[in-house]
């Protein structure tokens, strides 16, 4: 840690993208225990809902690589 402070840099990121995925990853755990909770109470769970869960999974991982290819541009 010391040789990093005397010799190395250290790089601050303010990056919005990680703001927006972790925001995304929040929206969808809390559908993913809604379902879950509905799928326990019923014994069932409605198509829609699975494909929905799908979507919003994409969306995370496209997330995810445009933060990817913005850190490896640094």
């Amino acid at each position: 840690m010391r040789k990093m402070a005397l010799e190395g840099c250290i790089i601050t990121l303010e990056l919005e993208e990680v703001k927006e995925v972790l925001h995304l990853l929040r929206i969808n755990t809390d559908n993913l225990n809604q379902y879950v909770e509905k799928a326990s109470n019923t014994g069932s769970i409605y198509i829609e809902d699975i494909e929905k869960i799908k979507l919003e999974q994409k969306e995370i991982v496209e997330q995810i690589k445009k933060l990817l290819v913005r850190l490896a541009s640094i």
